[in-house]
Formats: C-alpha cells, structure tokens, sequence
C-alpha cells in the first residue's frame, strides 16, 4: 500500500502562483511513476503532469499547462512537487496526487491523495 498526503492549494488571483506537494509513505519502492490530475467543476479528471521515478526523471505535460507548470520531485523526502505559475482561471479544480506502483507479480495499481483545492479567482 502507498499513502498520499497533499498539501500546498488554495485561492490565488490570475498570473500567480502556488506549489503543490505530496508526500508518499508505505510501499514507496514499489511506485514508478508518480504525477498530478485534477478535476474541475462539471469535469472529467484529467492527468496535468507526471514524472517518472526511476528513469532520469522524465517527464511530461498536459498541453494546457506546457511552460507554467513543473513537476519535480525531491527522493530523500519521498515527495513531489508541481510548481504552478501564471494561474489562469481554468486552472481551478481539485488537484489530485498520484502513485503508481508495480507489483512483485507484475500487476499495476493506482494509489490517490485526497485532493487539494485550487481556486483562481480575482
């Protein structure tokens, strides 16, 4: 099992900014590719960006956010970043960590925080 904790949204006015974190613990090992979905008001969840964990750190983006948003991640703290810039307004959603890891068997799973709230709203 893999648990993640979310921290870092909330309301910002167009063109700013805010750092997304999220901190795994458990079976960390097993993950090898962690990114950042959100869900906005009347919307399907949509993957924003991902980095995998042990290939060089690849990584890649939602058109939408090409060149304002980056995702990091930080080994020796178990924790990823997406560090958003230039906030626009549909950039408002529930933005959702996750994990996915691979089973000594092969299997994938999918592992999810519990969301944090982003608002852009002057």
């Amino acid at each position: 099992q893999v648990q993640l904790v979310e921290s870092g949204g909330g309301l910002v006015q167009p063109g700013g900014s805010l750092r997304l974190s999220c901190a795994a613990s458990g079976s960390i090992k097993s993950i090898y590719k962690m990114g950042w979905y959100r869900q906005g008001p009347g919307k399907q969840r949509e993957l924003v960006a991902s980095i995998s964990i042990n290939s060089g750190s690849s990584t890649s983006y939602a058109d939408s956010v090409k060149g304002r948003f980056t995702i990091s991640r930080d080994n020796a703290k178990n924790t990823v970043y997406l560090q958003m810039n230039s906030l626009k307004l549909e950039d408002t959603a529930v933005y959702y960590c996750n994990a996915k890891r691979r089973s000594l068997l092969g299997a994938d799973f999918d592992s999810w925080g519990q969301g944090t709230q982003v608002t852009v709203s002057s």
